[in-house]
């Protein structure tokens, strides 16, 4: 027997003093009790499975059969409750049949403006009666779409009010107004909507597109400014150098100059002290002569000794120590004030002067593969990010499938599950560049640096992470969040990808005679991103791909 044939559609339990209604349907006694006690100031009682009305009030007689089943099947000890997650929590919307503890609702119906679990909806996929009624997910605004005048759905809308009103309303204080289905108002609303969105979206795009410019000049200004300040501590320290240059110049030009003239001082200093010797001598044999009594002696020898040479030198000397470098120091001041006035005009010029910052604006995007080559980049293959099967060869441009192991260092940036590798390089502004591949899948993609390196998400393509387009023998799919767009190109072996890491666009093209757009993102890019190549295929063959060296 099916236990729940036994249950209370009520209390979803088994029936405890079951009880049947007019209609047929049995309740435990409580549970009809209450759910008719609730009812009561209705003055109209129902059945809570088939909605059908009892006038008046029925009275309620037990059904001894259904009790002795009941009886029988607790006898074997089982239970028809339902489970823990069933039930209505806290965040939960509840039945509004159920009595005791609610389970959780799973419809709202829009007619009967209650809400209902599995069990007690059932009437309503049962019952032709409830054929017409409208279900919808469980709502805690039921209310709010009644009149509160009436007690009416509000399915009629007032544009003159701008309110929703039910139908009495429109025949009441409404009449003459301009009404019409809220389904209809819904629906030219609905339009409007998606326009005002198209308006909002473009808005924030603008928006979105000048605080990047703003972004882009606040770093373009530190950049300038660092620039600025580097060169000027440069320039400085070149004029302290030469400053310190022409100070040590003059110092040894003043000492060479102090050498000069003290030797010269010293030499007519030395002159001097031999002739003040001789003089001393000649003015000792005077005063002996002045004491000899012998007057034929001292006639004899005075005009000899009264006689004195004349000085070499200049009978007197000026002394004026700084006159012989005061040119020298005038020399040097006048220096310092010219340094000066120049400092102080120029410091002038600095201050009052507006310089211009270049603001990098977003650019459009190229038309023409010659346009695009001025977009072009050098990029290599980081080893340490290359799996173990892909050999770097063409100086770390091209990766090839292997068989052997390559003896990679072991390192956390490495992909282990995929064959695949990134680039060295960050892209972080406008780049373009070209991929030749072989004639096996080949993924050619962006990433961001911190994508996984391990499992399914490090293959490109499969988070949010990365940008990838994949390359099969007969058509594309771009792959993002593990989302998949399959695209019909014409097939070439060289693959052009275009991005502008501010505007937030990346393109893939089809490189042969002309270049055929394949797929275009337009996103926001919140990281640098590197290039991505991903190579598939059997070993034996040697699948390969090479990033092209653009002139």
């Amino acid at each position: 027997m099916d236990q729940k044939k036994l249950c209370c559609s009520i209390c979803l339990d088994l029936l405890k003093d079951p009880v049947t209604i007019p209609c047929g349907h049995s309740y435990c006694m409580n549970c009809i009790k209450s759910h008719w006690d609730e009812e009561d100031q209705k003055k109209i009682h129902s059945c809570p499975q088939c909605r059908q009305t009892f006038r008046p009030r029925p009275a309620l007689v037990k059904n001894t059969v259904l009790t002795d089943l009941v009886e029988e099947l607790e006898k074997t000890g089982l239970q028809a409750a339902p489970a823990d997650h069933c039930y209505a929590g806290p965040e939960d919307m509840s039945c509004d049949v159920c009595t005791g503890r609610k389970l959780k609702a799973i419809k709202s119906c829009l007619q009967c403006l209650v809400s209902y679990c599995e069990q007690h909806l059932q009437p309503h996929y049962e019952s032709p009666a409830f054929e017409k009624h409208k279900l919808v997910g469980p709502s805690k605004e039921l209310q709010k779409i009644i009149c509160s005048h009436h007690g009416k759905a509000m399915k009629i809308f007032c544009r003159t009010d701008q309110q929703c009103i039910c139908y009495l309303c429109s025949m009441d204080e409404h009449k003459d107004h301009d009404i019409v289905l809220a389904s209809a108002e819904r629906s030219r609303r609905q339009r409007e909507l998606a326009t005002s969105r198209q308006r909002i979206q473009q808005r924030i795009q603008d928006i979105e597109i000048d605080v990047k410019a703003l972004q882009q000049e606040v770093r373009a200004i530190s950049c300038s400014a660092d620039k600025a300040v580097k060169n000027s501590e440069k320039l400085f320290a070149q004029l302290v150098r030469l400053i310190k240059n022409r100070s040590s110049d003059v110092k040894q030009q003043i000492r060479s100059r102090q050498k000069t003239e003290v030797s010269r001082a010293t030499d007519r200093q030395e002159k001097l002290q031999q002739e003040i010797t001789k003089l001393r001598k000649k003015e000792a044999e005077l005063e002996r002569l002045s004491h000899t009594e012998d007057h034929t002696r001292f006639l004899h020898n005075y005009p000899f000794l009264s006689c004195l040479s004349e000085s070499t030198d200049s009978p007197s000397i000026k002394i004026c120590p700084l006159l012989y470098f005061k040119d020298v120091t005038a020399a040097v001041s006048e220096v310092r004030d010219k340094l000066q006035d120049i400092l102080s005009e120029v410091w002038t010029k600095i201050s009052l002067t507006e310089t211009g910052v270049d603001v990098l604006l977003p650019q459009a995007e190229p038309r023409t593969r010659a346009e695009f080559l001025q977009c072009s980049c050098q990029i290599t293959l980081d080893p340490n990010s290359a799996n173990t099967q892909l050999l770097l060869s063409e100086g770390n441009r091209k990766a090839t499938v292997t068989n052997e192991k390559q003896l990679y260092s072991s390192n956390q940036d490495r992909f282990t599950d995929m064959f695949q590798v990134v680039s060295r390089e960050s892209l972080s502004r406008r780049h373009y560049w070209e991929v030749e591949r072989s004639r096996h899948e080949v993924s050619v993609a962006v990433t961001y640096k911190d994508i996984s390196r391990t499992g399914y998400e490090s293959g490109f393509g499969n988070d949010d992470k990365s940008w990838a387009l994949e390359c099969f023998n007969n058509n594309y799919e771009f792959r993002h969040n593990s989302i998949g767009t399959f695209i019909a190109g014409p097939q070439s072996s060289k693959i052009g990808v275009y991005l502008d890491h501010m505007a937030g666009i990346l393109s893939f093209y089809s490189v042969s005679e002309t270049m055929t757009l394949l797929h275009r993102v337009q996103t926001t890019f919140t990281q640098p991103l590197y290039h991505g190549l991903g190579v598939f295929g059997s070993h034996g063959n040697g699948p390969a791909a090479e990033i092209c060296k653009l002139k």
